[in-house]
């Protein structure tokens, strides 16, 4: 709606929301938005569209926050950060009083984990040391640790320098076959490690996920 502040996500889906936003302001259906974006290529995208754009430093409480998801699990817990922005988009997306998520329904899950490896940013200080305390937190167990290469913004190796994202610092791959146990203490378990600087779980944060589907579009409440 006019007069809303708005966290813009990162990635293929929430381009087109992107998009979307900088069309409804440009024919004037929409006014008086500002936008917080969650990574560079957001930030350039949006300012090229003309949407204004501002930072949590003048606007720490937003009204709506849209952004994908790699995994969405049946009680709406997230894994992110496949693009690398889990940082700031986590940092914007709390600070929201709704955040949406829009996926496709191969982004459905029964447990979170077998279907797209688990990011987990960390500082380059020392980082085989703490990919190594990573891998050994008891709720990781079963989890391969892999180091992000080449291009943060994609978990595939396509390079042989170390990715590093936008805020300087490397992301920690965690692969699992089976799907995670207990997310929320994951979340809590690599929080509380030092030389973690943040991680991919997005637990009991969603507002709802709008689910393209097969036979069109469904729209999923916490």
């Amino acid at each position: 709606e006019s007069g809303m502040v708005v966290g813009l996500g990162t990635g293929s889906t929430a381009y087109f929301a992107v998009e979307r936003l900088g069309q409804k302001l440009a024919s004037g259906e929409l006014t008086d938005i500002v936008a917080i974006p969650t990574s560079v290529r957001t930030k350039e995208q949006a300012e090229s569209l003309g949407i204004p754009l501002v930072t949590l430093d003048t606007h720490s409480k937003l009204d709506v926050a849209i952004d994908g998801a790699d995994e969405v699990d049946p009680d709406l817990n997230l894994v992110k950060g496949g693009g690398g922005a889990l940082l700031r988009e986590k940092m914007v997306e709390v600070r929201a009083d709704k955040f949406i998520v829009i996926v496709d329904e191969s982004k459905l899950c029964d447990g979170l984990g077998p279907g797209f490896p688990l990011p987990v940013e960390i500082t380059p200080f020392c980082h085989e040391h703490t990919l190594r305390t990573i891998a050994a937190l008891p709720s990781c167990a079963g989890g391969n640790a892999v180091l992000r290469m080449g291009s943060s913004s994609s978990n595939v190796c396509d390079g042989d320098e170390i990715a590093v994202t936008d805020n300087g610092n490397y992301i920690v791959d965690l692969h699992f076959t089976e799907a995670i146990k207990d997310a929320p203490t994951m979340a809590t378990e690599l929080k509380n490690t030092v030389g973690v600087v943040e991680h991919g779980l997005f637990c009991g944060m969603t507002t709802a996920v709008i689910i393209a589907g097969s036979d069109g579009i469904s729209v999923k409440e916490a």
